[in-house]
């Protein structure tokens, strides 16, 4: 088997994470590896916001928590009123990626950036969380508020979020393959 598909298939979330911030090499290898993803028509319509300022990140999970104890989604107000809430699982950098909404296809274009960040900090030794919830910033008037502090730009909307840093606990073991879930006709 070879490097590429290796790393594929052994990449796992991690949910724990060493205080440690990855080195700036390794963060600059990540965010390339992300913009050499496929993208529709070749837009490249993302733009990619790193946070790794640990007050900048707080204040994320805090919105965050803020806007979920308003969703109206019962599981997301659990999850908030938990003194433990942590949307980012303790990582040091946070990769928001958003793509401007006149594009294409911009969420297939995060998502296979991100798609491609994952395996890139894979394959360096550096664990990864996809982090759903960043994309309910922009229903909010504190969330936009906090979008335009990120930098995001004008026109974009957030698609993906991820957590990246050295990983504290062992990758879990990978659940089983769905079945019954491809159809090839020849």
């Amino acid at each position: 088997m070879n490097e590429t598909i290796s790393t594929i298939l052994s990449r796992r979330s991690i949910r724990a994470y060493k205080q440690e911030q990855i080195k700036d090499e390794d963060l600059q290898l990540i965010l390339k590896a992300g913009m050499y993803a496929p993208s529709a028509m070749n837009q490249q319509s993302w733009h990619f916001t790193v946070v790794q300022d640990t007050d900048t990140i707080q204040k994320i999970n805090q919105t965050l928590r803020g806007i979920f104890l308003k969703s109206g989604n019962k599981r997301f107000e659990e999850m908030a009123k938990s003194d433990k809430f942590n949307a980012f699982y303790n990582a040091p950098t946070w990769i928001i990626v958003s793509g401007d909404e006149k594009a294409i296809a911009p969420q297939c274009d995060c998502t296979l950036a991100m798609g491609n960040l994952f395996l890139a900090a894979s394959s360096i030794g550096i664990g990864s969380c996809w982090i759903h919830a960043l994309t309910h910033l922009s229903n909010s008037e504190e969330g936009n508020a906090l979008m335009n502090a990120l930098g995001i730009p004008q026109g974009y909307k957030i698609f993906t979020s991820g957590v990246f840093g050295y990983a504290a606990v062992e990758p879990p073991t990978a659940a089983p393959r769905k079945e019954n879930t491809v159809t090839i006709i020849n």
